[in-house]
């Protein structure tokens, strides 16, 4: 497996958006918004890759005074439960940590809670009603490597 930066516009970029309405939107019977997806072109977008196939991937969106936002996590269903995720996370974690970022906030899903939790993320705040179903704001310290 392989961690790659996505950017935004490219074939990999694409291909991130075609997994993440799939497993995140579809389900919901929703489709990822074009006029969002083209607000996005600020974010950062990172897949973990085994050859040409996106097994996993997320979007990191910066908020300010070293805090960034994970967002639209997902795993491709045939590869989940086998830490592709976990390993996802904690890599862009690494990166995120070597640039000086020392927050990570994030609105899980209630029922991948304790994925999150497992990773060191903290609940905050009352759960809430996003694209439907419940979620609960979850944040976590990271040790920033930069001097």
């Amino acid at each position: 497996m392989e961690l790659r930066e996505i950017s935004h516009s490219s074939p990999e970029y694409a291909v991130a958006c075609a997994l993440r309405n799939e497993v995140l939107r579809r389900p919901l019977g929703l489709m990822l918004d074009p006029q969002v997806l083209a607000l996005e072109d600020t974010d950062r977008h990172f897949g973990m890759w085994r050859g040409t196939h996106l097994l996993a991937c997320l979007v990191v969106t910066p908020l300010g005074n070293r805090t960034v936002k994970l967002r639209q996590m997902c795993v491709d269903p045939a590869f989940q439960r086998q830490g592709i995720g976990r390993s996802l996370v904690q890599d862009v974690e690494s990166i995120l940590a070597a640039e000086g970022v020392e927050r990570i906030e994030l609105a899980a899903r209630r029922v991948v809670e304790d994925f999150y939790a497992a990773l060191g993320y903290q609940p905050v705040g009352n759960p809430f009603i996003e694209v439907t179903i419940p979620h609960v704001k979850m944040v976590k310290e990271i040790a920033s490597r930069t001097p």
